[in-house]
Parts: C-alpha cells; sequence; structure tokens
C-alpha cells in the first residue's frame, strides 16, 4: 500500500540513470506516446532507496549491482495533478505527488535493460537523450519537479556546471535555486 500524507500527497521516486556521458534515460509510456524517468510510489514500510531499487527492478530491470547512487534530493519535490487526474473514489484522496529523486550512474551495460519484469509493464522502450530533454517530454504537470530534480543533481553529474538551459526554458525556471 503506498503512503498517502495528510495533505493528499503519495509518497514517491523519482530516478533519473545516466550513462556517465551526461545523458539521461527515458523510458516510452507503455502503448502512449509520453516519455518520462522511472518512477514509483513509496510503500507504508518502504525507505525511500528501498522503493527506488524496488522500482528501478520493476520498471527497468536493474538491480543495485547495475547501478551507482550518485545522489538525492535534499527534499520532498511536489507536483499536484490536475483536477481531471485526481481519483475522488479512493480514501485518502490523492491529490499529487511528493517524490525523493536520486540520480544514478548505469555500471553495467545497456543490454541489462528489461521492461518486462513484471505483468504490467510501466515502459515499452527506452532512450538516452540530452540532459535537459526530458523536461520536454514529460506530460506538463511534472515540468517542473523535473527541473528541480535535474536543476539541484546537475552539479553532481556535471561539477564543472551543468548545461546550459535551452531556449524553450520557461523565463520563470531561469533563476537556479540555491541548493
Amino acid at each position: 500500500m503506498d503512503h498517502i500524507d495528510t495533505d493528499g500527497y503519495r509518497a514517491n521516486v523519482g530516478i533519473i540513470v545516466t550513462d556517465g556521458n551526461g545523458r539521461v534515460l527515458l523510458g516510452g509510456r507503455l502503448n502512449q506516446g509520453g516519455w518520462q524517468f522511472p518512477q514509483g510510489g513509496i510503500r507504508v514500510h518502504e525507505t525511500p532507496e528501498q522503493a527506488m531499487y524496488r522500482e528501478l527492478a520493476e520498471e527497468i530491470g536493474l538491480s543495485h549491482r547495475d547501478v551507482k547512487i550518485i545522489g538525492e534530493t535534499h527534499d520532498w519535490l511536489r507536483y499536484r495533478l490536475p483536477n481531471r487526474y485526481i481519483r475522488r473514489n479512493t480514501d485518502p484522496v490523492c491529490i499529487g505527488q511528493k517524490q525523493r529523486w536520486f540520480m544514478l550512474r548505469l555500471i553495467a551495460t545497456d543490454q541489462s535493460f528489461r521492461l518486462d519484469t513484471t505483468d504490467e509493464p510501466e515502459f515499452d522502450r527506452w532512450r538516452w537523450v540530452d540532459y535537459w530533454r526530458p523536461v520536454k517530454e514529460v506530460i506538463y504537470f511534472k515540468r517542473q519537479v523535473y527541473a528541480q530534480a535535474l536543476l539541484e543533481l546537475g552539479p553532481l553529474l556535471f561539477p564543472n556546471g551543468i548545461p546550459e538551459q535551452p531556449r524553450w526554458w520557461p523565463k520563470e525556471w531561469l533563476a537556479a535555486p540555491d541548493y
């Protein structure tokens, strides 16, 4: 059972897998056009790290032996679901997600990815993309959280400075938060 806090936010982990060359992994949603990072709920008696490894195995078939943790966000990053996505018939009602984000370096080969480890796979394809590309490709209501996670964790991957934000980057996101 997933944990939903008193404010209606479901505890969740987001996973940024890097290839060691500054690119990040995007998964293509099963039978859909959408792309996103691996992510998933934190069960009631799980730590964020335990949930991250479980989701990593379920969604892309990797184990702790295939990756190295580079870092984790300092706090929860939240996004609210648009009204049409809120399932009001659940108790408690989930209005959004609060996420702990992990950045991982793949130390195995690309052949280690498996998208068929569960009866209901999340993804049916994957690809490596430039660092900021996921912000543009993810569903609109997750974009700001993706930007926050990439801004906070980017210096761990790029110690000499993260890549410049693209021209399509919204002006209100240009000021990087002070971490």
